[in-house]
């Protein structure tokens, strides 16, 4: 393929990212710096403050999710990894499933299945144990974060441990590792992108979110991600909502720092497998 073929492949690419990606983040830095006369204005900037504690509970209810999904996705990634070629793809369908669904639909069914008159509470009351609030609570929220975002933890830590040479491994054993030592010294540094990866992957979506908080939360829990959907769709407040936008778009930066951090000078294993 010569020059000339590689930059016409190039063009599509590079005019998709300038309209959907540079062109939007320019814009949210035009609001959050100017007033809603369009002049050059800081006061937006100044009121994050007043939304620091929305800021940090988001931060926490993201990294609660991100935790779980850690220990969720980890075990589940690795002993997939160990199957055969057959029971993988299997299994990976299955994991992908969900995620061919609406989000809404995801969501509206852990409503049925969490409502004080839901699934859950229908086979309590039918074997005669008190019913369970389970619904508008920060334990729905997380629970509805997790099962959305899961996959997104399992799929690039499991596209990691299935590229592991298995030699790699029984060198270590006929060295003297036993299988934990084994994992600590060779699996688990040599799967730290995929891990890094499904972090951010996890993470920024929870951080970010407003819909699980307000079907699963009730509207009693308010994240950042509440807060800037109500600027926006009610306050009309576009320039508020631009600059707690802006905060969020530093936080996603931070976190592709990091990962660009931890992954320098190795190879990119990672990566989805859709």
């Amino acid at each position: 393929m010569n020059n000339l073929s590689r930059k016409l492949l190039d063009k599509p690419y590079l005019l998709w990212s300038l309209l959907f990606t540079v062109a939007p983040l320019i814009m949210v830095v035009y609001y959050a710096f100017t007033d809603k006369s369009g002049a050059f204005s800081a006061e937006s900037i100044l009121k994050i403050g007043e939304y620091f504690p929305t800021i940090l509970l988001s931060i926490h209810y993201g990294l609660a999710a991100t935790i779980i999904c850690i220990i969720l996705g980890y075990p589940f990634a690795y002993f997939l990894s160990k199957h055969t070629q057959r029971v993988q793809r299997t299994m990976v369908l299955l994991v992908m499933l969900p995620m061919w669904m609406n989000f809404l639909i995801r969501t509206y069914s852990l409503m049925t299945i969490l409502g004080d008159t839901g699934v859950i509470n229908s086979v309590l009351s039918f074997l005669h144990i008190k019913n369970a609030h389970m619904i508008n609570t920060s334990g729905a929220v997380i629970l509805g974060m997790v099962y959305n975002f899961l996959p997104y933890m399992i799929l690039p830590i499991y596209s990691v441990l299935s590229k592991i040479d298995n030699s790699l491994i029984e060198a270590a054993q006929d060295l003297g590792s036993g299988k934990i030592n084994s994992f600590k010294r060779v699996i688990l540094p040599l799967s730290v992108p995929g891990l890094l990866s499904g972090i951010t992957m996890v993470f920024v979506p929870c951080v970010s979110t407003f819909y699980i908080t307000q079907k699963l939360g009730g509207g009693q829990i308010v994240l950042i991600g509440d807060v800037i959907e109500a600027q926006f769709q009610s306050a009309n407040n576009y320039n508020l909502g631009a600059s707690l936008s802006f905060v969020l778009m530093i936080l996603i930066f931070a976190c592709l720092a990091i990962i660009n951090h931890f992954d320098s000078g190795k190879e990119n294993e990672g990566g989805m497998v859709i």
